[in-house]
């Protein structure tokens, strides 16, 4: 990897040298602050730049975005005396990888950079991930529950981010954990121009370690921050991040809605086994021919069946002529339940037909790949 470091101190810029020399870098060095940060990437034309001698003023950061702005895909590393947890948010921000101590640790300098160069490898080197859309026919049809737990299920074997695109009344955060979001999707716009893997990962509330969601904003006025374009700017990042964006979106047509939608590889609207559900689902399916989908992007997931209704399954059939539909079982109480302490259902009533049946859908969304022996087998494995 080349990589260029700028400092001030001549012994910090020879040791660092020392260190990844050692390691077979590439390493250009320019004595002087971060003024230099652009005439080092001029000149070095770096993967990585070491940035040392910062302090904890915020304005100096500024800098370093009109750089990472620039050329976002140079890592830039910062060197600190001193860190405030401030300071650091705002680094990321930034767009700043990652800040270590000055003068650099050989140990802590090795794991930092040993980082970047597997993050930018895998880059190039994994697929990329899949789009997933869920959306409701009609309101209380249960979609955010399916969305969650469903994402939930995906998230055992792959890496999963859920975006709640439910910008007014989302709450898909709190179907699946307790914790407070830090940053939300209105965020996330504001800050769309310096958007990278680091400032997505600090935004996104982590579930669990495979399971991490972007909440709507809390505040309803802030969702008019959030624009069509901004989809695009997000899942280019994400998609080189995670194996599955899931989207959570309400039960309207916009233009969100519709950028979407037409970047999802698989939709899910979901219903109930209704009159009011069928004749919403029905025009939505002529909305989704109108814009080219084809059938087989599109399942209809028909929630809360329990058989013995008005309305079954071959009478829906006969009203929606060649769709697919997936009847997916009423979970009664353990649904409530699940809902209400914002726990995962397949923590709570792992062997309940509704557990059983979101986690089919998972899988068929993504096939567990049987184990084959040997280096062939590993080699196509995918990760």
């Amino acid at each position: 990897m080349k990589i260029a470091i700028i400092s001030p101190n001549p012994n910090h810029l020879q040791d660092m040298r020392k260190v990844l020399e050692a390691r077979s870098h590439t390493v250009s060095l320019f004595e002087g602050g971060k003024s230099r940060m652009q005439w080092a990437v001029e000149k070095a034309s770096p993967d990585l730049v070491l940035v040392d001698g910062m302090c904890c003023d915020l304005q100096e950061l500024a800098v370093i975005e009109k750089l990472t702005l620039r050329h976002p895909a140079i890592a830039v590393v910062l060197l600190c005396a001193m860190q405030t947890p401030e300071f650091l948010i705002h680094a990321m921000r930034a767009g700043v990888r990652e800040v270590l101590p000055s003068p650099a640790d050989t140990t802590a300098l090795e794991a930092a950079v040993e980082r970047i160069a597997l993050k930018m490898a895998g880059a190039q080197a994994r697929a990329p991930g899949q789009v997933v859309a869920f959306m409701p026919c009609k309101g209380g049809s249960g979609s955010t529950f399916l969305a969650t737990n469903i994402a939930y299920q995906l998230s055992r074997e792959r890496s999963v981010l859920l975006i709640d695109l439910n910008l007014q009344f989302g709450d898909a955060l709190s179907y699946v954990s307790d914790l407070r979001p830090s940053s939300t999707m209105a965020d996330v716009a504001r800050d769309i121009g310096r958007l990278d893997a680091s400032l997505l990962a600090a935004s996104v509330v982590a579930v669990s370690p495979g399971f991490s969601i972007l909440p709507a904003p809390e505040d309803l006025s802030r969702a008019m921050d959030v624009k069509a374009e901004h989809i695009d700017a997000i899942l280019q990042v994400a998609l080189g991040v995670y194996d599955f964006v899931i989207f959570d979106l309400g039960p309207r047509i916009d233009t969100l809605s519709i950028r979407v939608l037409d970047r999802a590889d698989r939709i899910f609207p979901v219903l109930q086994p209704s009159l009011p559900h069928i004749r919403n689902v029905t025009r939505l399916m002529q909305v989704f021919k109108s814009l080219g989908y084809p059938p087989a992007k599109v399942e209809l997931l028909v929630n809360r069946s329990a058989g013995g209704g008005e309305i079954g399954l071959s009478d829906m059939r006969r009203s929606l002529v060649g769709a697919s539909l997936t009847i997916v079982p009423d979970g009664g109480k353990d649904v409530d339940a699940s809902i209400n302490r914002g726990v995962p259902l397949a923590e709570m009533s792992r062997g309940s037909a509704l557990a059983k049946k979101l986690a089919d859908i998972a899988h068929s969304l993504s096939p567990r790949q049987e184990a084959a022996p040997g280096f062939i087998g590993r080699l196509f494995r995918r990760a």
